[in-house]
């Protein structure tokens, strides 16, 4: 499932490919648009180019030169991808041919998808129901989004906080030796203190790699295990539900 480090890297593929003339769209599954058909996606795209690009949370931000945007949502198995030649995926949603090659918008599930915006007004409509991006969160304003919620239901609200999903979730409260289902309300300054710390630390760490990374010394790297243990402890692993969602932690380092 993408994440903020994922969103980084597709930032990466698309920022390696502007100024390069959109020379058309092919929408081969017009399913995935969001609010735009494929033919105005193509009439207002044809002939301009990406500029810098920017994340905002899990949304990709596509400036064009003209003052619009492609707005991109990656869901759960969206990708963009860079391709010269060869057959397209099955999955291969909308496609923008540029010289030399394509930016494939590839996503099995379809979950999310496309948005276009037509200048700056639209773009921050669309993102106005999104928290801010993790990565620009500071440690006050952090302590302020904190509720009487459960924090890993917090930590995942895109409207809340922009970026982290399941896996992240669960690597930065498993840092930070932080129960998934305690109340960010009873934490006291220097439990919120670290965590805000190590959410930094995790995200810092994954974006340069463009995802969320399996290492063994990572929570992500013993998740899947059949008998996964604690890479810090050796502990068993726990399986459950937090804030809605599957997930991981250790008992013995992130007790209850």
């Amino acid at each position: 499932m993408p994440e903020l480090p994922d969103v980084e890297g597709f930032r990466g593929v698309l920022a390696d490919h502007t100024r390069a003339e959109i020379r058309r769209v092919d929408v081969l599954d017009a399913q995935v648009l969001r609010g735009v058909s494929g033919r105005r996606l193509d009439d207002a795209l044809r002939g301009h180019h990406f500029t810098a690009p920017r994340r905002h949370g899990k949304f990709l931000v596509g400036p064009l030169d003209g003052g619009a945007a492609v707005l991109f949502h990656f869901g759960m198995t969206g990708e963009l991808r860079w391709a010269r030649d060869g057959d397209r995926h099955p999955h291969d949603r909308v496609v923008f041919v540029l010289p030399g090659g394509e930016l494939r918008f590839r996503d099995m599930r379809k979950l999310q998808g496309i948005r276009f915006a037509a200048d700056d007004d639209a773009v921050a409509r669309i993102l106005g129901g999104v928290g801010p991006d993790a990565m620009d969160v500071g440690r006050e304003r952090f302590a302020e989004l904190l509720t009487r919620r459960q924090v890993k239901a917090t930590l995942t609200d895109q409207s809340v906080i922009g970026g982290i999903g399941n896996l992240l979730a669960d690597e930065i409260l498993w840092r930070a030796r932080i129960h998934p289902r305690r109340k960010g309300a009873d934490m006291s300054t220097e439990d919120v203190r670290w965590l805000h710390a190590r959410m930094r630390t995790v995200l810092s760490a994954a974006i340069p790699t463009g995802r969320v990374p399996p290492r063994k010394s990572w929570l992500t790297g013993r998740r899947d295990e059949p008998a996964g243990s604690c890479p810090r402890c050796g502990t068993t692993l726990r399986h459950g539900r937090a804030g809605g969602r599957g997930t991981v932690w250790c008992p013995s380092c992130q007790p209850e």
